[in-house]
């Protein structure tokens, strides 16, 4: 897992309220909720199935639109095409959909927090952590926790498990987020999950991110036109193909 990178001591008390924790975070989420719009970065996406014996590794450009919608360029695959066609192809299809999905956003409206006060990590960083659990049992939203940076109130780590697989043909998905503080916005840095899947059994799936381009990002944001609406995000499955 990748959460034993970070080692947290016993909870101390810097004299913040729970209630300020948590209004912070969420000024913070809100005043970057569009930092990655235009962003671009390269993935690497690595996924094995155990119990055939097979691996596959992906690398793609990952961009981000002015509207918030990813799209993938394939620039390399290497491995076996059936944990390309059968695994990475539906943990993409399952993230678009997991966009399209409307309320998604860690909020008091959509999760229960608990705050658990503030730790030191074993790099000396500080962090808030607070455990969530989701107010419905909705395609993107997971019972977990999130860790946020002690001064900027951004978050750092999320991880837990999904309450709803996104697919039919996951039946339990959990997953460790870790992202980084770049340009000021919490930036993907790497994730690793860990997928029961229906048929084939355990899936295991690592993501790392990086290369990011904000020049893109940077610029102003104008008005989205009725034709750029309604110009269709291409599916994972065609894009693999």
């Amino acid at each position: 897992m990748l959460c034993c990178r970070f080692v947290a001591a016993e909870p101390s008390s810097d004299g913040i309220s729970s209630e300020q924790v948590i209004s912070n975070y969420l000024a913070a989420a809100q005043a970057h909720q569009d930092a990655l719009h235009g962003a671009s970065m390269e993935v690497s996406i690595d996924a094995s199935v155990p119990s055939w014996k097979k691996q596959g590794k992906l690398e793609a450009l990952r961009k981000i639109s002015d509207l918030g919608k990813t799209t993938y360029k394939i620039l390399g695959f290497q491995g076996d095409d059936t944990i390309k066609n059968e695994v990475i192809a539906r943990y993409l299809e399952a993230e678009q959909k997991g966009q399209e999905s409307q309320s998604l956003a860690i909020t008091p409206e959509n999760y229960k927090f608990k705050f658990k006060g503030l730790h030191t990590l074993n790099t000396g960083q500080q962090i808030y952590v607070i455990f969530l659990t989701p107010r419905k049992k909705v395609v993107g939203l997971f019972k977990g926790e999130m860790w946020l940076d002690a001064k900027t109130y951004l978050p750092i780590l999320e991880s837990g498990k999904l309450v709803k697989p996104p697919s039919i043909f996951f039946k339990r998905v959990e997953f460790v987020r870790e992202l980084d503080i770049q340009n000021g916005a919490s930036v993907p840095k790497r994730m690793s999950s860990t997928i029961e899947a229906r048929l084939i059994g355990r899936v295991n799936l690592s993501v790392e991110y990086s290369h990011f381009d904000f020049s893109q990002a940077s610029s102003s944001h104008s008005e989205p036109t009725s034709k750029a609406l309604a110009q269709p995000t291409p599916t994972a499955a065609a894009v693999l193909k």
